[in-house]
């Protein structure tokens, strides 16, 4: 039983309980379209009454859409809903290392608009790309539509304040983004980590086994690494945001690129895009740094050394997921991120380090890998959507 906080709780109110009952409904239509007013009352067991009431509330919003009747199961054929999917409804800003995406997708997570450019490496300069081309793309959707702005940032991010308290790969530090957001433009901003961001659209938009999980941990493999940690469905942050920093943790000594923070015995010095890149140069004696989506594919043509290069960094890959597997005992770990694009080739290497890590009698964990082609984008998303199909705060 979880033991209630009690400086933080709060008696229901009459308000409290409808807006439990409205996102309740809300979801099931999410999860279940179509799907008729009398199945929700049924799988609910709210009242009839409730649930109309609720339907024609979020039929008002532009949240929800009837689409004709179904099937008659002896009486009146029932009117089926689904999510209203229409035009959009949230803005994502994805903001990597090299380059920013800014995306507007309907409530269903499709993309209607997007736009990418290079980062400037001032946040000054940034921020005002940012907030220029988000009031184009804000400013060619439909008035009053846009329920808020989410921004996945490569860093440490306090959510309750929106605020960017240290990016390593720029060193910026205490950028307010989410106040900048919402002066400029009136909108709702929503702020996390990128490691984050990607495993609640995990949750959103990822596979069954994924997003019904109650505990599953994402490691995110970019040009560093990031882990996102969801405990009994719900993203774990820790104090100030500063949970799931698995990047940093010792797997060994002299990697082959240093890691963010400047060392050179981290996961993310040896288990990163970086890393493999550096690898693959060393391997095919060529010097210069490809691009890692070409080792990639170089790999998936063949290539000894960026197949090498690969199997390399999947070992050690698999030794800091081990030790997440040993210390949090997940039901699951997502790895995501454009490695997964070679899993034929990494998941033996990945597979046999975890299998021979994870100690005698201790339990292991499903390893996956994550079917979004663009977790981080999806995840800024989802910050604003999750937000829409979540309680209102008090």
């Amino acid at each position: 039983m979880r033991r209630i906080d009690l400086t933080k709780a709060q008696a229901a109110r009459s308000s409290t309980i409808r807006d439990i009952n409205r996102q309740f409904v809300l979801n099931y239509i999410r999860d279940r379209e179509p799907i008729s007013r009398a199945e929700i009352a049924r799988s609910t067991e709210l009242q009839r009454s409730t649930v109309s009431t609720i339907v024609e509330e979020l039929k008002d919003e532009g949240l929800i859409e009837e689409i004709g009747a179904g099937a008659s199961t002896g009486g009146r054929r029932p009117t089926l809903l689904r999510l209203r999917a229409a035009g959009a409804t949230a803005i994502g800003i994805d903001i990597t290392p090299s380059a920013t995406t800014i995306a507007a997708s309907d409530l269903v997570g499709r993309v209607v608009a997007r736009e990418r450019f290079e980062n400037s490496p001032r946040p000054e300069e940034l921020a005002a790309h940012v907030i220029e081309r988000l009031r184009d793309i804000a400013g060619r959707q439909h008035q009053g539509a846009i329920a808020g702005v989410g921004v996945s940032l490569p860093g440490l991010v306090d959510t309750g304040t929106g605020r960017a308290i240290y990016i390593p790969f720029f060193r910026w530090r205490d950028w307010p983004i989410a106040e900048e957001i919402g002066r400029a433009t009136g909108l709702k901003a929503f702020v996390d980590n990128d490691a984050n961001a990607a495993a609640l659209a995990e949750l959103w938009f990822g596979r069954p086994e994924v997003s019904g999980a109650r505990d599953f941990i994402l490691a995110l493999i970019a040009e560093g690494i990031g882990t996102g940690i969801v405990f009994d469905g719900q993203i774990y942050r820790g104090e100030r945001g500063a949970a799931g920093e698995f990047g940093h943790m010792i797997v060994g000594q002299g990697a082959p690129v240093a890691c963010s923070c400047g060392n050179r015995d981290c996961w993310e010095a040896f288990a990163s895009e970086r890393a493999a890149v550096a690898r693959y140069a060393a391997n095919s004696g060529k010097g210069a740094h490809a691009p890692f989506g070409e080792v990639v594919e170089r790999a998936l043509g063949g290539e000894q050394a960026a197949i090498d290069a690969l199997t390399e960094t999947a070992h050690y890959l698999g030794i800091g997921i081990s030790n997440l597997i040993v210390g949090l005992s997940p039901e699951t770990v997502v790895v995501g991120g454009q490695i997964t694009r070679a899993w034929p080739i990494i998941a033996p290497s990945l597979e046999e380090t975890i299998q021979r890590s994870i100690r005698r009698g201790l339990p292991s964990a499903r390893i996956v890998a994550s079917t979004l082609s663009e977790p981080t984008l999806m995840g800024s998303l989802s910050l604003v959507l999750a937000s829409k199909f979540g309680l209102a705060e008090a």
